[in-house]
């Protein structure tokens, strides 16, 4: 019964992170839509009021005339939509959900026993937890002072991008090299998510109320403040589409059992970027069709560098009467085998009634208990064994001699 409600807890707060993450992305790509969609006002009467671009949209039934001011109207409103509360949800959600799923089980789910780096190895539950936090914050760290320093009145922001982009070459290099597979495909994705969220609490909002508070009070308001606001807020947009793959990619294992794992994760965050820069030049009105070619081309190459290596089967002739018995014999022995494997070493984890603490059923729904579980895999159970990604944290001891008996497995 705990280990059901925690898993209904799990649910229940991965639902509440969706929601929030699918509002604030859909709030922040519509206001970059509209900002860069934005006309020049039609009335002379509009620019004198200040109005610095507008737009009419048509939906749902009815039609919407949005303006922006280039300082302030005339009247401030007494209510102004505030965009930050999803933000602050969405990554609280998500640290939380991170918590409960990794940090709390952190020699199973974080620990990655096959790093080359000796020290790594060594790492304790606990230890491996605090360099997990560190790592989130030093992700943010580093990127904010990348921005403080390269361009602080955000007049190199080109520079700027080249040097974000090389950072995060390096966190998916590190990140792969720390923690286990599908950990660290997650905390790139945190790193990122960190980042966009830190922007909003520590810049844009902050921001935000001093430019409103000085037209309040009568005062003049700070160009750089939103100009920085500005800033990060394009930084959010353009880290979205890889965060979102970042988040779901724990579904597909052949991109974080992968010997080039890092590789994989890199060219998927810039295939995304470059992607989401052609719909922000659409919106100025610029169909830049080379951008989504390139991020195909991208997509391209990790599906040629992921894909796993093909051994052609020897030929061989016809077999007699004798031999077809004794292949069917050596078929059945092998299964035998296989499923020795799963009982000795899987089914703690993945069974209708799992064993293993903190599982309620089956991870993913797959369960290895008969011989129709396990020729319902065979692809998957063979990547994921072969690449020493599964059993997690090799928590259940499988020797080298059973992975190489699964990976030479013809099911």
């Amino acid at each position: 019964m705990e280990a059901y409600l925690l898993e209904f807890g799990n649910l229940l707060l991965r639902w509440l992170h969706v929601i929030a993450a699918i509002a604030w992305i859909g709030e922040s790509i519509y206001f970059v839509m509209m900002d860069n969609s934005l006309r020049p006002p039609a009335s002379d009467t509009a620019k004198k009021r200040g109005v610095l671009g507008e737009i009419w949209e048509v939906h749902g039934g009815g039609f919407y005339h949005n303006q922006k001011y280039i300082t302030a109207p005339p009247e401030m409103p007494q209510e102004l939509h505030w965009a930050f509360l999803k933000a602050y949800t969405t990554w609280i959600s998500g640290f939380a959900l991170f918590v409960i799923l990794y940090m709390a089980n952190p020699s199973f789910y974080l620990a990655n026993p096959n790093s080359p780096w000796a020290w790594v190895r060594e790492l304790s539950g606990w230890q491996v937890n605090v360099v997990a936090l560190l790592f989130l914050a030093a992700g943010w760290v580093v990127y904010d002072q990348l921005c403080r320093r390269i361009s602080p009145n955000m007049e190199r922001d080109g520079l700027l991008s080249v040097a974000v982009a090389i950072m995060m070459v390096i966190v998916a290099y590190l990140s792969v090299h720390i923690f286990q597979g599908r950990a660290a495909f997650l905390l790139t994705g945190a790193v990122m998510a960190t980042a966009m969220s830190a922007n909003v609490f520590f810049w844009i909002i902050p921001g935000q109320r001093r430019m409103v508070k000085a037209l309040q009070t009568g005062g003049t308001p700070n160009p750089l403040d939103g100009k920085r606001g500005k800033q990060r807020s394009v930084h959010n947009t353009y880290f979205t589409l890889p965060v979102v793959f970042l988040m779901l990619s724990n579904h597909y294992s052949f991109t974080y059992t992968s010997p080039y794992a890092w590789i994989i994760m890199v060219l998927f965050i810039f295939s995304g970027a470059i992607i989401r820069q052609y719909f922000v030049l659409r919106h100025l009105g610029q169909n830049k069709i080379a951008y989504p070619i390139i991020g195909v081309l991208l997509l391209v190459a990790i599906a040629v560098i992921a894909a796993p290596a093909s051994r052609p089967k020897p030929q061989a002739a016809a077999p007699t009467a004798t031999a077809a018995v004794a292949s069917t014999s050596q078929s059945g022995n092998d299964m035998a085998r296989v499923l020795e494997i799963m009982q000795a070493r899987c089914v703690q984890c993945h069974a209708v009634q799992p064993t293993q603490a903190g599982f309620a059923s089956a991870p993913a729904g797959i369960a290895l208990e008969t011989e129709a579980d396990v020729m319902a895999n065979p692809p998957l159970i063979k990547q994921v064994i072969a690449s020493k990604y599964m059993p997690l944290a090799n928590i259940t001891q499988m020797t080298d001699e059973e992975r190489a008996f699964i990976a030479n497995w013809t099911p």
